[in-house]
């Protein structure tokens, strides 16, 4: 066994993916998130875009783009010699659309028969509502996810979109892309990957299946332990007008809780008192409403209760890639945050590559065929 120090050593080693090159048909956020996770970590994506076509994509960094007119025969050769070259095709759309193209994993996989063509939709390949149109919030309603989700008496909520476009369709896509390129090295075949949103956040809820199988979560939404039920797991007001998170579930935690808000243990209901926890919150909020934010931060730093500001969200800050691995993280490329990328930005270099000469490309230029980079509009 190599000793640990090894698996910490940092090196000019290539990133995780250095070397996969991947084909990203524009689309919307989903896809593109999935595709800017594998640039993230070292995979070259090219972005299709089409002819006077416009992009509002912001998950951009570390990518490129060709754009080009999908239905002429000069267009669609050169999607083949793109995916000839390719380890992964990413599909944002609707069963069909890429099928009508002629680009269906028919004939791609023929092309390539080591491609690894992700499908990432609303309601997968097949069934009554997979043509259907819809989005996260329609993802979470089909899946059961939205009816848990909210508090006691009030209508479900859903998490903006969150849970379904990027947990339950693009973290999940590139958990099958990653598997795929894993079994590719035993057998050197690809394969198709149909990640349908619904099916993904019906995977993330399999802890929450488990607990209502064992009675320990009722389907009564916001009065469970995880869902805005318990006094120890919830959000609280503070004086300022800004807000304390508690999760204060394991006993040794809620002790810390109780002792940080000067309490006197004895004089409060059993943590898991279901009947007294409306009390128990009045008790708590009015405490935290005597101090600030930052008082309360003070007073809980240090002191394992599991109590933490609710800070604002950082719009203006790009995310690193996570996780973070200790040999090879990812590395955010050096590119404007939260930027356009104009489709066709690197059109002339990318037919370059893929063995066009100059003067092939200024034909397909004036047969509109493919579009160097024009200027797109502003937010």
């Amino acid at each position: 066994m190599k000793p640990l120090s090894t698996c910490y050593s940092f090196s000019k080693m290539a990133l995780p993916l250095k070397g996969i090159r991947v084909v990203e048909f524009a689309g919307l956020a989903p896809g593109p998130f999935a595709g800017l996770i594998l640039a993230d970590f070292g995979a070259e994506v090219i972005r299709v875009d089409r002819v006077n076509g416009n992009s509002t994509d912001l998950l951009t960094r570390g990518k490129r783009s060709i754009a080009l007119d999908l239905k002429s025969a000069e267009g669609k050769e050169i999607i083949f010699r793109l995916v000839q070259q390719a380890d992964i095709l990413i599909d944002p759309f609707r069963p069909g659309v890429l099928e009508k193209l002629g680009f269906g994993p028919e004939v791609l996989c023929v092309k390539n028969s080591s491609l690894i063509y992700a499908r990432l939709t609303g309601y997968g390949q097949t069934g009554s509502l997979s043509k259907e149109a819809g989005h996260d919030i329609n993802y979470l309603a089909i899946a059961g996810a939205l009816s848990v989700l909210g508090r006691s008496g009030e209508k479900p909520m859903f998490p903006i979109n969150y849970l379904a476009d990027f947990a339950g369709g693009s973290l999940i896509c590139v958990v099958g892309i990653m598997l795929a390129l894993y079994e590719r090295e035993r057998s050197g075949l690809g394969q198709v990957i149909d990640a349908a949103m619904v099916g993904g956040v019906r995977y993330l809820s399999t802890f929450l299946s488990g607990l209502i199988s064992n009675g320990a979560h009722s389907s009564n939404r916001g009065n469970n332990m995880l869902d805005g039920g318990a006094p120890f797991y919830e959000v609280y007001e503070t004086s300022d007008g800004k807000y304390m998170a508690v999760g204060a579930i394991e006993a040794q935690f809620y002790h810390e809780l109780i002792i940080g808000l000067e309490l006197e243990p004895n004089s409060l209901p059993d943590q898991y008192d279901t009947s007294s926890w409306p009390k128990t919150r009045q008790i708590f909020q009015q405490r935290f409403l005597q101090k600030s934010q930052d008082e309360w931060t003070q007073i809980f730093t240090n002191r394992d209760a599991c109590v933490t500001p609710v800070l604002p969200f950082e719009h203006s800050m790009d995310p690193p890639p996570a996780p973070i691995l200790s040999r090879t993280p990812g590395k955010m490329q050096p590119q404007a945050q939260h930027t356009f990328l104009p489709p066709g930005k690197h059109t002339t270099q990318i037919l370059n590559e893929i063995g066009y000469n100059q003067a092939e490309i200024t034909k397909l230029e004036q047969d509109q065929v493919v579009q160097a980079e024009k200027q797109t509009h502003k937010l």
